[in-house]
């Protein structure tokens, strides 16, 4: 019993299994109930659900507060929504790679879902080895630094390409190196079909299914480069690290049915994001040679909050009439 109590990444043990828990209910009662045939998502019932996740981590968050204090849990909500807000650029490149590879509606759900059993894993791996890191090494945090000021200032200046699924790298590997059916096999990943080298034996295919599921894997470890680092540059608490980032991917998944036809609408949002990424990077310069100490929590979520804000604000009113929706 003692265990459960032990402090571990930051927090006790049994917060951990708590917290690990509460995502298998929430992706149980996803799979297993809400959808455990394949079909296809409507706005609706995708904003329901996302709204589902967001109120499980708001109300996750409302728990830290209660066992961490306030800090805490100012850090777990500007964690969420910097990933949130990132994440929303993530949903741009899904819905290229599902156009790519041809991947129907009422197959999409099935691919998100299994992707964020990979992500959960990815992400743990990532946050863990940045934590043992910044342990050991502080100034990690300032290449953390470095890395979202040049991200944002990158991310400023970039245009979307649609060609960038297509033109992959990894998409190009991925068909050279593997067994591929000539189309989909139903909702499968992967396949056993004959051989047709040698009759009455059957080999492993893989279907299109699969190279989507390969990509929004690869998709989500490009953005996790980005958005863990800026994470850290928050806190390095991998218990709020972690808990952050998941709860908001947990809840990209869901809106991806709802946000798919309408990204143009948050053409400009990409603005507002390099802004985040650039002010999250300098704040460790600035709270270790500047101000003498750290930012204060209530200040870097009320600018990220207020950035972000403008940036959806702005790309609504440029929108509202179907122009303008093309950002640079």
């Amino acid at each position: 019993m003692e265990l459960l109590y032990q402090v571990w990444l930051g927090a006790p043990v049994w917060m951990w299994l708590s917290f690990l828990a509460i995502v298998v209910l929430l992706l149980a009662f996803d799979l297993g109930v809400l959808h455990k045939d394949d079909q296809v998502i409507g706005v609706s019932e995708s904003l329901k659900l996302s709204a589902m996740y967001i109120a499980a981590g708001l109300a996750f968050g409302l728990w830290v507060w209660h066992a961490f204090g306030d800090e805490k849990a100012m850090h777990f909500y500007t964690g969420f929504l910097i990933e949130k807000s990132l994440s929303l650029d993530n949903i741009f490149v899904i819905s290229l790679i599902f156009a790519t590879l041809a991947v129907p509606p009422i197959y999409q759900h099935r691919v998100l879902f299994w992707g964020i059993i990979g992500v959960v894993v990815m992400r743990g791996i990532m946050i863990g080895a940045g934590a043992a890191l910044v342990a050991s090494y502080y100034w990690v945090l300032y290449i953390f630094g470095a890395i979202l000021v040049l991200t944002g200032i990158k991310m400023f200046f970039a245009s979307d390409d649609p060609d960038q699924v297509r033109d992959s790298a990894v998409l190009k590997w991925l068909k050279s190196h593997l067994r591929m059916t000539d189309g989909l096999r139903g909702h499968a990943f992967l396949v056993r079909e004959e051989n047709p080298a040698k009759p009455g034996s059957k080999l492993l295919y893989a279907t299109p299914l699969f190279l989507a599921l390969c990509m929004v894997e690869v998709t989500d470890l490009i953005f996790a480069v980005d958005s863990v680092p800026a994470i850290f540059a928050i806190t390095s608490d991998p218990f709020i690290v972690y808990t952050s980032n998941i709860f908001a991917v947990l809840g990209l998944r869901a809106l991806y049915f709802a946000l798919a036809a309408l990204i143009e609408r948050f053409a400009y949002l990409k603005y507002s994001l390099a802004a985040v990424l650039v002010f999250i990077g300098s704040k460790i310069f600035l709270g270790d040679f500047v101000f003498g100490g750290k930012v204060p929590a209530s200040l870097s979520l009320a600018v990220t909050v207020s950035l972000i804000a403008v940036g959806i604000a702005y790309s609504l009113w440029r929108t509202r009439d179907g122009q303008g929706g093309h950002a640079a």
